[in-house]
């Protein structure tokens, strides 16, 4: 598919392929990879297939609202644009790609720490504010410098990643010999040079790199002194003490990322969280993992009536934003889906990606007999036999 083709995709899955063809395999991997055998990203998207629809008949679906409140942010569909890493390195616009997407149909990005597009660059390209993504990072100072500079830009919401205590496996990038930025070297040449509309974007655009920390950590080339570089600033100790003085630091909304248990639902309500986002990042950090869907049940029945809570991982079609509000999400984050759409199409890629899902939502509410997503509950599903729910220890 031509990259001005991308309008032929019906689906995110066209997306998807519109990427694969025109990134080379180390990109494309990079995106769309997980960590070590891969089992939790595949088990993120498996969990849709096992949730079915009740629908019901002859309900008046005339109108079919789609807007949500989180985080005391309207959202005029249940789609978050999530954090991802170094987007420049799929297509020159970057994270400003996502914020303007987001702002043109009413709902957020979520700007990563970790970005390829500075914070101020990303507030200056849209007039909505945004959110942003911060790791507890292991140098307080550092983390009160991110925390200032997206105050000082305007940033509705901090969303706090609490799952990458060390950096994950992902072994494909290791395989791969990929580097940030990409370089054409022997082991990499012909996987670029075969991809010139890329290369040619990328060697005219910004250079890719993580733009937040300009002079807050050395350069760095290759995957592996990346890692070396980031486990330097991750800290393994990190207790929720920690997180309390991030909370304190922000002052406005935080969204803690990465949960996955009740107990930890828990916690992170009494240490004021106003949002919680059932997460096991993609399946590119921890594998062997369960399905982020499965356990939404779990933390929702923990702090749902408490906290906003949010579905993290495996959407890939309107049905399945669906299926995670009946279960109890308030809205999902998407983050491989927006990174295809950027590949296959730049800024009117990730355009079309929030189109789809907007479309697909609002024709299963109709087809379902669900007149808005305001009214759906679990009786709007049901889960096929054997796969079950996964729940808490039984002491």
């Amino acid at each position: 598919m031509h990259r001005r083709q991308y309008r032929r995709a019906i689906t995110l899955r066209d997306l998807r392929e519109a990427a694969r063809r025109r990134l080379p395999r180390m990109v494309f991997d990079f995106v769309d990879g997980g960590a070590e055998d891969e089992f939790t990203a595949g088990e993120n998207q498996r969990a849709f297939s096992d949730i079915t629809f009740r629908p019901r008949v002859l309900v008046d679906v005339g109108s079919r609202p789609q807007a949500v409140t989180v985080l005391g942010r309207r959202l005029e569909m249940p789609v978050i644009l999530g954090p991802t890493g170094l987007a420049r390195m799929v297509g020159r616009a970057g994270e400003v790609a996502a914020a303007v997407a987001a702002e043109r149909s009413g709902t957020v990005s979520v700007v990563s720490s970790g970005s390829s597009v500075s914070f101020e660059d990303v507030a200056r390209s849209v007039t909505a504010p945004q959110w942003f993504q911060l790791y507890p990072w292991g140098d307080r100072g550092t983390i009160q410098t991110l925390i200032s500079r997206a105050r000082d830009c305007g940033f509705g919401a901090m969303v706090v990643t609490v799952d990458v205590p060390v950096v994950g496996a992902r072994e494909k990038d290791l395989r791969n010999g990929l580097t940030v930025p990409p370089q054409v070297n022997p082991r990499t040449g012909w996987d670029v040079l075969s991809h010139p509309g890329w290369l040619a974007e990328l060697v005219t655009g910004p250079k890719v790199t993580f733009a937040n920390f300009t002079g807050l950590m050395p350069e760095q080339r290759s995957t592996s002194g990346l890692a070396a570089a980031t486990a330097g600033l991750l800290n393994p100790g990190h207790t929720w003490a920690d997180l309390e003085w991030m909370i304190a630091a922000w002052g406005g909304p935080v969204l803690l990322k990465g949960v996955m248990t009740g107990e930890d639902a828990r916690r992170a309500v009494e240490v004021g969280c106003q949002g919680i986002a059932v997460s096991n990042h993609g399946g590119r950090q921890a594998d062997s993992l369960p399905a982020a869907l499965d356990v939404l049940p779990e933390i929702v029945a923990e702090v749902g009536d408490e906290v906003d809570v949010v579905l993290d991982g495996g959407v890939r079609r309107g049905g399945d934003v669906v299926k995670a509000l009946a279960l109890g999400a308030r809205a999902c984050l998407v983050g491989r889906p927006w990174l295809y759409g950027l590949a296959a199409g730049g800024q009117a890629g990730v355009d079309r990606v929030l189109e789809i899902l907007r479309e697909e939502i609002d024709r299963t509410l109709a087809l379902i007999g669900q007149p808005g997503v305001a009214g759906l509950d679990e009786s709007a599903v049901r889960v096929r036999p054997g796969r079950g729910r996964v729940h808490p220890p039984v002491d």
